[in-house]
């Protein structure tokens, strides 16, 4: 049985969690998240000075607060876990400090976490058991991406986006309707009242060098664009904007690109088992599709539990409790962070020179 204390300050969510792993079952002991997003949303998007300072402020209470809930001390767990990367460098620079710190005052191993992998252990979080071989569609705020996740836990990218991020997309859209951020929730709740079949709307794709179209590549440009020409044809003419059917539409094309592309990906492939993690993944009507897709081709849908799609320190904890099951290995108490770092390359956060 191991247990680790988790931080997660990759972005605007300051969050802590203390998580146990016994004979492979992993438990979530205590969780706290300080949310950001009402100080943002007057800026449109997040302010990397600011979060980083109310990480600062908020830190220190979590891991009190997850501590106080279990009974633990520092000398009860077996390591501790940060995200190093990617992320706002300010902002991982507070969650590792913090987290490195407490590993050496308690001897503990340190864990650096990549942030893309930790979404991608969110799905440990459930209640049923995957294993490897499968597919992971991730589809965030920052990131969408078609990865493979192999016997040996190596990961393999197979498609992403080449501009915006699904969830980036939400956000700018919904700003263009004047709906508040962050712009998933407020487009998936305006959608609830729109048509989603009133507006034909561009699937983007990515252009091979030589001829075609990538098969799994992603691409929201040209969407945005598309629903900034609609939303403009009715201002100029005057009339009212009808925003439920645009919302409506909009998030119907982006679920059918990401499931289209990620069940194709699956078949082609060779993956029976298809995963969906990340904060753009606790979309309703996005779920509901991959489920209805997936059952037609015979492959096996696993959805992260909602409450734990967007950044939170349990799926951190997921991520080194896996690593701690797979090998003994610990990062380096010298690791820095980097905003940018692949997540093929993850395993170099545990070598014994650190990449930074």
């Amino acid at each position: 049985m191991q247990t680790v204390l988790a931080l997660e300050t990759s972005c605007d969510e300051s969050a802590a969690a203390l998580i146990q792993q016994d004979h492979g079952k992993i438990h979530l002991l205590a969780s706290r998240i300080a949310s950001q997003v009402a100080e943002h949303a007057k800026w449109g998007g997040v302010v990397p000075e600011i979060a980083s300072r109310r990480h600062v402020e908020a830190l220190p209470y979590l891991i009190g607060d997850v501590f106080s809930q279990t009974g633990l001390k520092p000398s009860d767990i077996d390591a501790v876990a940060a995200t190093v990367a990617p992320g706002l460098a300010g902002a991982l620079m507070v969650g590792s400090i913090t987290g490195r710190t407490i590993a050496a005052l308690n001897s503990l191993p340190f864990l650096g976490i990549h942030h893309l992998e930790g979404h991608l252990s969110s799905i440990f979080l459930g209640d049923r058991t995957l294993e490897a071989p499968y597919l992971v569609l991730l589809v965030s705020g920052g990131h969408t991406e078609l990865i493979g996740v192999n016997e040996k836990k190596k990961f393999e990218r197979y498609g992403r986006s080449h501009d915006d991020a699904a969830g980036e997309a939400f956000d700018k859209v919904a700003r263009l309707l004047g709906l508040p951020y962050p712009g998933g929730p407020a487009i998936e709740n305006m959608a609830l009242k729109g048509d989603p079949t009133r507006f034909s709307l561009p699937k983007g794709r990515i252009s091979l060098p030589t001829g075609g179209f990538h098969p799994y590549d992603f691409s929201f440009s040209g969407l945005k664009t598309a629903m900034l020409r609609k939303f403009e044809s009715f201002n100029d003419a005057k009339e009212r904007i009808p925003i439920e059917d645009l919302s409506a539409s909009f998030e119907q094309v982006v679920a059918q690109v990401l499931v289209e592309r990620s069940i194709r990906c699956a078949i082609e492939k060779g993956f029976k088992n298809l995963v969906m993690v990340g904060g753009v993944a606790a979309n309703k009507r996005l779920r509901k599709l991959l489920n209805e897709k997936a059952l037609e081709k015979s492959i096996e849908v696993y959805l992260a539990p909602i409450e734990f799609c967007t950044d939170n320190a349990a799926m951190v904890g997921a991520a080194a409790l896996k690593r701690l099951e797979c090998s003994s290995s610990s990062s380096s108490l010298e690791l820095g962070v980097s905003p940018r770092w692949p997540l093929e390359d993850s395993e170099a956060f545990f070598n014994v020179e650190p990449p930074f």
